[in-house]
């Protein structure tokens, strides 16, 4: 059987279905596949795609089920679903070739289905939620947290596929992580501790400035991203550890600059992580944030005098940011906030956020507070 793009997007769906992380699943697919780059790109589109329009696609399917659907079929349903609803395919296209690649079995049902779902579009959407096809904790919450309308901005915006941006190294990475990095804001030697630092890309752009970075993480396999990137960069100031960030194997009060890039819900990357939105729990924030506080403490005992404190996080919530910045006002009214560089940032609190919607980036929250 020729190997087509839809055909490597279904296995891959499939696969995530199954618990496969969708960044793992399909790069070795396509890597196998060997499809020219256009079709690769359009299997990524169609696998991603799908992933994050799933609650979705959903919808517009359930109307037509009547009996519990085989998890290739359901799979095969929303990538044709995808196509008619997001990308505007064509139906005669949509539908003959996702039909192609299903099992005999499931064609005539796949086909007629998919036909009656193009007959019925536009569709009516219950709700945002279901619409922007996201859970509904997490609608809810960013709503309230941010504001309706700048959260459905930025749930929408993180439906879209994400820029590819390229530093002058060559490393591929956000423009906000990069700006992360720049609000460290290291000098000629400087010594700086990345706590939570794998894979690396933070590290290693402080590391082209930096006199030394001790670039932390907690797992093995981690560390050993930070050291592969970090050698391909050439990055000799660059030196890995293995540890807990809780527990940092560091000299207090050692370093000019300690970034703590904290374990976080990740809900400002929900456009580069596409089948993320459906991993993370509402519960899940509560227990990050107690991790972030003790993280924190870790960080601070590492800071010189003078020197500065990063915290930052891929999220939105305002309880792993504006939250976090009231309980370290509270309990280190010694350190004080400076303001951030850059009018990408939206005061928050005493740090900055970065909505999506801003700049086509990821989401962050940065604080940056100076010890006495």
């Amino acid at each position: 059987m020729t190997t087509t793009a839809r055909g490597v997007a279904l296995r891959a769906l499939a696969r995530i279905d199954e618990g496969a992380y969708a960044n793992l699943a399909l790069p070795s697919l396509l890597e196998r596949s060997r499809l020219p780059t256009n079709d690769r790109n359009f299997a990524t589109e169609l696998t991603y795609g799908t992933t994050r329009m799933r609650r979705a696609c959903d919808f517009l399917i359930d109307p037509y089920v009547l009996r519990p659907l085989d998890p290739d079929v359901r799979a095969a349903l929303r990538m044709g679903a995808y196509q008619l609803a997001f990308l505007q395919t064509p139906p005669h296209a949509a539908v003959s070739a996702t039909v192609e690649e299903v099992p005999r079995r499931a064609r005539g049902l796949v086909n007629a289905i998919l036909r009656r779902i193009a007959d019925a579009l536009p569709p009516r959407w219950p709700d945002s939620a279901t619409r922007l096809s996201y859970p509904d904790w997490i609608v809810q919450r960013l709503a309230s947290d941010l504001g309706e309308g700048d959260a459905i901005e930025a749930l929408e915006t993180m439906n879209e596929s994400p820029s590819v941006t390229t530093r002058d190294d060559g490393y591929v990475q956000d423009l906000a992580s990069q700006w992360v990095a720049d609000a460290v804001d290291v000098a000629p030697g400087d010594r700086v501790a990345d706590v939570c630092a794998a894979p690396g890309g933070k590290a290693t752009r402080l590391a082209s400035t930096a006199g030394l970075v001790a670039s932390g993480d907690v797992l093995r396999s981690r560390v050993g991203l930070v050291v592969e990137n970090a050698d391909r960069l050439g990055s000799a100031t660059l030196a890995a550890f293995v540890a807990d960030g809780r527990r940092p194997p560091l000299r207090s009060g050692a370093f000019d600059r300690v970034l703590l890039d904290a374990p976080c819900s990740g809900l400002g990357v929900l456009r580069r992580r596409a089948d993320a939105r459906w991993r993370v729990q509402a519960s899940d924030v509560e227990d990050l944030v107690a991790l972030q506080l003790e993280l924190l403490e870790a960080a601070i005992g590492l800071v010189r005098p003078g020197g500065m404190l990063v915290y930052s996080v891929c999220t939105l919530t305002a309880a792993e940011t504006v939250e976090i910045d009231r309980m370290l006002e509270r309990l280190h009214p010694e350190l004080h906030a400076l303001p951030l560089p850059g009018e990408q940032w939206r005061p928050a609190g005493r740090g900055g956020r970065l909505l999506p919607q801003t700049a086509g980036t990821d989401g962050m929250y940065v604080l940056r507070l100076q010890a006495p």
